[in-house]
């Protein structure tokens, strides 16, 4: 691969009801763009292209041409070219890999990718059916309330009927990633109280969504915005030299992976029939980042920001990575080896649980995430000593995967 590399990037506060604010989605990409560049030390004009992951804006803050956003904000980036890109809840990451082509093309040496979503400006339930437009419409997850749950329910059970799932695996990832969050000044849930017992089969403490997807099995209904600064190997280097540092020390994107299957959850599964891995295409996706970056094993990355919209995804995502056989998941739970002081953490920024899931957001979010660790500027979520880390984030029922290994080089 040639060099991509995160120059900087930012975040905005997940835990914010804009709407509440009297504000709209315009002012957290504004947000979210400005930090970005004030993040990475560049100057707008500096910006080539710019690329924007979201899923449902039209729905749910009925705008669309979102791209168009970078101008009204900076009228210096009047002209350049810009898109927006929608795949559910990888809709951040194909930016991500659009504004990479973008530079590998050699047409661009300097790019944004913005993500986001406001999501909490509708009731709970008009947010579930907006959601839900990342299903295959009339023709799944026509005979529940809420379609996602239902939809992770059936991989919770298809997990079950291939090789036994422990609800208590589960509850113990979710568990993991509310603590973590309370280490990130920026997560939804930091200062939620968790009263003794909730993390459990009690209806009353922790109620059933949809069949075994409990309340605190899900990822967070979250408005939130993310931008990253991308450049290449030239205009990298001209940062690091300005700020003392080796090209060595600036967070570079070594691997990708992109895989896609059926939108139907029942075709996935038909075709995975008989096999230990419940979507075969998600261990392939890991596969490709991995040997893009010149690596043989997940084990060989210091952790992962991984796709947990709920419990059972991360459960998934342990076993399709190639951190522990098909269907034992439960082994890296139970041995302690995903929480912050084990072997390979996983989701030490809270993940979507405990962060929260502005679905365009989320991509772009997990990349900064990483390339934050790797150059030790990721606060208290800090894992000590990460070099390299990886990304795991879907589209609907895994219908769209991407994978990003980050990493520096010092």
């Amino acid at each position: 691969m040639s060099g991509i590399y995160i120059l900087g990037g930012a975040q905005t506060d997940f835990a914010r009801n804009w709407a509440r604010e009297g504000l709209e989605i315009y002012d957290m990409f504004r947000e979210a763009l400005s930090a970005g560049i004030d993040n990475a030390g560049i100057e707008p004009e500096q910006i080539e292209v710019g690329h924007v992951g979201n899923f449902v804006a039209d729905l749910f803050a009925r705008q669309g041409q979102l791209n168009g956003f970078f101008a009204e904000v900076y009228p210096q980036l009047c002209g350049i070219p810009t898109s927006r890109h929608e795949a559910a809840c990888a809709s951040g990451s194909m930016a991500i890999l659009a504004a990479m082509r973008d530079i590998e093309a050699g047409h661009y040496r300097c790019a944004t990718v913005v993500g986001l979503e406001l999501m909490r400006n509708v009731s709970g339930q008009t947010g579930a059916e907006h959601l839900g437009a990342a299903a295959w419409t009339g023709h799944e997850a026509t005979d529940c309330q809420f379609p996602w749950p239902a939809m992770f329910d059936r991989i919770t059970r298809e997990y079950e009927a291939r090789h036994g799932i422990d609800g208590a695996h589960l509850l113990q990832i979710a568990e993991n990633n509310f603590a973590n969050a309370k280490r990130n000044p920026l997560a939804q849930t930091r200062d939620w109280q968790f009263p003794p017992g909730c993390f459990s089969a009690d209806d009353e403490l922790n109620p059933v969504i949809e069949g075994r997807v409990r309340k605190l099995d899900c990822g967070q209904i979250t408005d939130g915005a993310v931008c990253i600064i991308l450049a290449d190997e030239k205009i990298a280097g001209e940062h690091a030299r300005a700020r003392g540092l080796s090209l060595a020390d600036i967070p570079r994107i070594k691997g990708w992976g992109h895989r896609c299957a059926p939108i139907s959850l029942e075709h996935k599964l038909q075709l995975s029939a008989g096999q230990p891995l419940l979507f075969p295409h998600v261990a392939d996706m890991f596969g490709d980042a991995l040997r893009r970056a010149g690596f043989n094993a997940v084990t060989e990355l210091d952790g992962l920001e991984t796709h947990d919209c709920f419990s059972v995804t991360e459960y998934m995502a342990i076993d399709h990575s190639g951190l522990t056989a098909p269907g034992e998941s439960w082994k890296a739970v139970e041995e302690g080896r995903i929480a912050t002081t084990g072997d390979f953490p996983i989701n030490p920024s809270g993940g979507l649980i405990g962060l929260g899931h502005p679905v365009g957001a989320t991509g772009v979010r997990m990349a900064l995430d990483c390339a934050q660790q790797v150059s030790g500027h990721a606060g208290g979520c800090q894992i000590k000593g990460a070099r390299n880390m990886a990304t795991f984030n879907l589209g609907g029922s895994a219908t769209t995967c991407a994978s990003l290994v980050i990493g520096v080089d010092a």
